[in-house]
């Protein structure tokens, strides 16, 4: 059936839309343990840059789980294919002229590196949230690690599933030496330099 899917080409660009926002538009992509603060550090840039006039969307791990990806679990090929659906989303986002911020542990270097893929060169940016298995396991904020640790919960990332990380993410920030706060700001800087946004 593939051979009659023809996309139709449209004349307005992500240019376009990109010049009506007034800034530019990529994909944050947030990877790191569980309870490393991907999504607090996400929904906090989220909050300065609409404030600042910019348009934004989050896509979160468990709210794509909760719709999207609600049919898969958390085997290696689930987990590859959710990242996958999460990617085409994404790169649709990044399109429309909107600076996606995509908070999901996305254990494997192959599927982010699979996203990256998708979209032109830097137009993917890596966020790798630098925060070791002992600190997030001290936060477990949804109590996952004492689940896994007991074994009620199986393929849990760090515990008894591998967490492979970034060889060459455009941004590192450390949740652990730094507070969210100042792990915000060293975002917001980069996007500055890249003149994806507005200079404050």
């Amino acid at each position: 059936m593939e051979r009659f899917v023809i996309p139709h080409k449209h004349e307005i660009t992500k240019e376009d839309r990109r010049r009506l926002n007034g800034h530019g538009s990529l994909i944050l992509w947030f990877t790191g343990l569980p309870s490393s603060g991907k999504s607090t550090l996400a929904n906090e840039l989220e909050k300065e840059l609409i404030q600042d006039g910019h348009r934004t969307y989050i896509l979160d791990g468990d709210n794509i789980r909760m719709g999207l990806c609600k049919d898969l679990g958390f085997s290696a090929e689930d987990r590859e294919e959710n990242i996958r659906r999460i990617g085409e989303v994404s790169k649709l986002f990044m399109d429309a002229g909107v600076i996606v911020l995509s908070a999901f542990v996305s254990p494997y270097r192959s599927d982010r590196d699979a996203v990256r893929e998708l979209v032109e060169e830097g137009e993917f940016v890596e966020v790798f949230v630098d925060c070791s298995v002992e600190q997030c396991e001290h936060r477990d904020v949804k109590g996952l690690y004492k689940k896994a640790r007991e074994g009620v919960i199986k393929g849990f990332t760090g515990i008894d599933d591998p967490y492979e990380e970034p060889l060459n993410p455009e941004i590192v920030v450390n949740t652990e030496k730094f507070s969210i706060d100042q792990c915000k700001e060293q975002i917001l800087n980069y996007l500055i330099e890249r003149e994806i946004v507005n200079v404050r």
